[in-house]
């Protein structure tokens, strides 16, 4: 089994909004030996602040880093243009040098949709989800797009610029459910977040997340993908709650993206996080 690697998981919110605080925790973690930065995508309506663009500044985080991997921790596709999410993940790929892993999903915060007329619903979610998947896979690998479903309609377009990686940058999934575990498992990667929903406990054990990953384990059987490599993200806080990252990493995960967000603590007291370096041990 692989080494598992390391990225911070920045929530970009509050005092995160403003990107230069996450270029500075990204310089930390350059310095560190950290193996990438992660961050949200999130308007901030929900907890009633400002939220940075995910694009945008991992843009800015790849100017300031050489080696760190660039992760969107997840892009909410159902209320995002597929076809503006090629062309900044395409972008993006380019002005990294093939950095970049396209964590994707439907998204979960009821504001960011409502308020601007978007429906919330979560069959509605799902089915724009993965029509948006259809064609941003397509899209990245350079193909004429021909999709014409219920929500979405994408018909002889040719998107460009191609991204460095081939045939495209890696996709993982954010999901919770088996259902979405066994989705996630026809793409390159799943993101599993361990943390409860107020950052403030952790939610999954290495037990859990043995299960689910026999789930996506089983799917990619299934479809033939078994020997194509699969990673597994976990989003947590090493030694909450116990949480044991050695104990995760036997259950499965390949990368593991410690939590950073304003409710952890200021920017200072962060960047001192990272500093400390990837909990490698424990």
């Amino acid at each position: 089994m692989p080494p598992m690697r390391f990225a911070i998981d920045i929530a970009p919110l509050g005092e995160l909004s403003d990107p230069r605080a996450s270029m500075r925790l990204a310089d930390a973690a350059e310095r560190s030996g950290w193996d990438g930065l992660s961050i949200w995508d999130s308007l901030g309506l929900s907890m009633g602040t400002a939220a940075a663009d995910p694009f945008v500044t991992l843009a800015a985080v790849a100017a300031r880093s050489e080696r760190l991997r660039l992760i969107t921790s997840i892009v909410a596709v159902a209320r995002r243009r597929p076809q503006l999410v090629v062309q900044a993940a395409a972008c993006l790929d380019l002005v990294s040098d093939g950095r970049l892993i396209l964590g994707v999903g439907a998204g979960e915060d009821r504001p960011d949709f409502e308020a601007f007329g978007e429906p919330h619903d979560r069959s509605v979610r799902i089915a724009r989800m993965d029509e948006s998947l259809e064609i941003i896979d397509a899209g990245l690998r350079g193909r004429e797009l021909d999709h014409s479903g219920e929500h979405l309609v994408a018909v002889g377009a040719r998107l460009g610029p191609r991204p460095a990686q081939r045939p495209r940058p890696p996709m993982w999934l954010g999901a919770l459910r088996p259902a979405g575990v066994r989705k996630a498992a026809r793409w390159d990667g799943w993101i599993a977040v361990a943390m409860s929903e107020d950052g403030s406990t952790m939610s999954m054990t290495p037990d859990d997340l043995a299960g689910q990953v026999s789930i996506a384990l089983d799917e990619r059987q299934t479809l033939g993908m078994a020997g194509d490599p699969f990673d597994v993200a976990v989003l947590g806080v090493a030694g909450r709650d116990g949480a044991s990252v050695a104990g995760f990493s036997d259950a499965g995960a390949t990368w593991w993206l410690e939590s950073l967000s304003p409710m952890r603590g200021s920017v200072d007291e962060l960047e001192a996080v990272v500093l400390a370096g990837p909990p490698r041990s424990g």
